[in-house]
């Protein structure tokens, strides 16, 4: 199981002033010397967060999320409120134990999903603690 640790409820107005940022693209090709030049700042709780006040981060340690573009050490913006749907990522409490995997709904039931080929899926019997703590809706990952 890939564990998650929870670091901190995202509280608004945090970085009131928000990042420097450019109104300009970055190029990943060749660079643009007319692009020198700042304009203001962007408040990244604005782009992450729908709901600040059901909104989590949460590190991930452990690799078995890698194929969805999820690494040890990547952490991740929860939000509570939203209502988990088949194909969603989510953070899950399991007999006690949180982990983060896809969720899958179907005739067959409930599964969780690893998304790395050495970790199987986790078939959820009716007599499981299954409760979905939140739904991932965005990976920090460092490059």
């Amino acid at each position: 199981m890939t564990d998650i640790h929870v670091l901190s409820a995202l509280q608004p107005g945090h970085d009131a002033d928000g990042l420097p940022r450019t109104e300009a693209a970055v190029p990943a090709g060749f660079p643009s010397p007319a692009q020198d030049y700042f304009d203001g700042r962007i408040d990244l709780n604005k782009h992450l967060i729908r709901d600040v006040t059901s909104t989590f981060l949460v590190r991930v340690s452990g690799d078995s999320m890698t194929l969805a573009g999820i690494s040890d050490g990547d952490e991740l913006v929860v939000d509570r409120s939203l209502a988990p749907t088949d194909g969603n990522v989510v953070v899950a409490i399991l007999d006690g134990e949180l982990t983060v995997k896809r969720l899958r709904l179907g005739p067959a039931g409930v599964r969780l999903m690893a998304e790395n080929p050495e970790y199987p899926d986790i078939v959820i019997p009716e007599i499981a603690d299954l409760s979905i703590w939140g739904t991932v809706t965005r990976c920090l990952h460092r490059v």
